[in-house]
């Protein structure tokens, strides 16, 4: 069956033709170019953060994040296992050992209270990933990162837009990291930002991602450095999509409503907004009774041409990461039960319709 409601698609109806044309008619088309600082200083003002460092993917974003903060082997980063495997592994590639905690029944979030009970001698950071487009217990986690000396970290990759307390995500822990892939919020194809407020960790980013290179020697590398830089051409993407920003946060907003409307009288659970938050809704997800039904249900909507995806595997079941047992019921009872449904800027009233019309059917409703 042909895909006729994806799960996602960009919405590059602005002026991405135009910058990009620009970038490739100036030549620029590489990690120097006008539209590198453009999108930096423009999307450390929507967040409303200080600094912010463009790199080439959301991955090496979390890996630079934690290079600048200096941990590598014998540190513990403490990580929800409910996420996308980036967030573990970048971990991994310092030589620092993930640990695992538990999510919430109600935000899907990590659970601070299992974060207090994981914190060792070992420990140097905790990594909060909001998830699905709501923020985590930010309140909770960093009154656990203050009174215990750990850095906290945010993986953002899912929720630019979205606020916890009237502040937006990646502007309460040391430094936070987000994505710009082809399904986030704004895209540039392949991207990433380094955010912070800290003028020594943005440095550190800058030097770090462009090969290590002195400030004051040309040719001159004084570390370790990677090839993590965003080119103008991405940027060029990323200047026009956050001129879009507003507009694709509303109305992805209007269709998560949408489909809480919608699907309130069935058997199955809406990732809904919890007080005091602004949930971005970059994924508009549900769960479904039993486990059981998950599989089915997804079959049946890709029998009418509409394209879901799970939710997470929790990543303590993958079999890198499986070698010590552990039971985190929460995240594993989600990841069974959890689907995500259509949810880009471009779907329509009729295409959220049609899609929960199609969950009442196989439900006999």
């Amino acid at each position: 069956m042909e895909i006729r409601i994806p799960v996602y698609r960009p919405s590059l109806t602005g002026n991405e033709k135009k910058y990009v044309n620009e970038c490739l008619d100036s030549t620029w088309i590489s990690s120097k170019g006008k539209f590198i600082s453009l999108f930096e200083n423009g999307f450390a003002k929507f967040v409303n953060a200080k600094y912010a460092a463009s790199v080439s993917n959301g991955t090496v974003a979390l890996h630079l994040a934690l290079v600048v903060l200096g941990i590598g082997p014998g540190d513990e980063v403490i990580v929800p296992t409910l996420t996308y495997i980036a967030s573990v592994n970048a971990i991994t590639y310092t030589g620092a050992k993930p640990v695992f905690v538990d999510s919430l029944n109600d935000t899907w979030q990590m659970d601070p209270a299992d974060v207090e009970r994981k914190t060792t001698p070992n420990t140097k950071a905790i990594l909060a990933v909001h998830l699905y487009g709501h923020p985590c217990d930010m309140g909770a986690l960093k009154a656990i990162a203050n009174r215990k000396s750990l850095f906290l970290i945010e993986d953002c990759a899912e929720a630019i837009g979205t606020e916890y307390n009237g502040q937006h995500v990646g502007t309460f822990g040391d430094i936070a990291t987000f994505s710009f892939f082809g399904n986030k919020m704004i895209s540039t194809g392949e991207g990433g930002m380094v955010v912070t407020n800290d003028q020594t960790l943005y440095d550190r980013s800058v030097h770090y991602k462009g090969q290590g290179l002195s400030k004051h020697r040309f040719y001159w590398h004084d570390v370790v450095g990677y090839n993590y830089r965003m080119t103008n051409i991405c940027a060029a993407l990323g200047v026009a999509q956050l001129e879009q920003i507003d507009v694709f946060i509303k109305r992805k907003q209007e269709i998560g409503l949408l489909y809480q409307q919608l699907v309130d009288d069935l058997p199955v659970t809406f990732h809904h907004t919890t007080a005091g938050v602004k949930h971005s809704y970059w994924m508009c997800s549900i769960l479904v009774d039993e486990p059981n039904k998950r599989d089915p249900l997804m079959d049946h909507l890709g029998s009418f041409g509409i394209e879901t995806r799970p939710l997470f595997y929790p990543v303590h079941t993958m079999p890198m990461y499986a070698q010590n047992f552990q039971k985190h019921p929460i995240a594993e009872d989600l990841g069974w039960r959890g689907i995500n449904l259509p949810s880009y800027p471009g779907l329509t009233d009729d295409d959220v319709i049609e899609v929960c019309s199609h969950i009442k059917s196989f439900y006999g409703i």
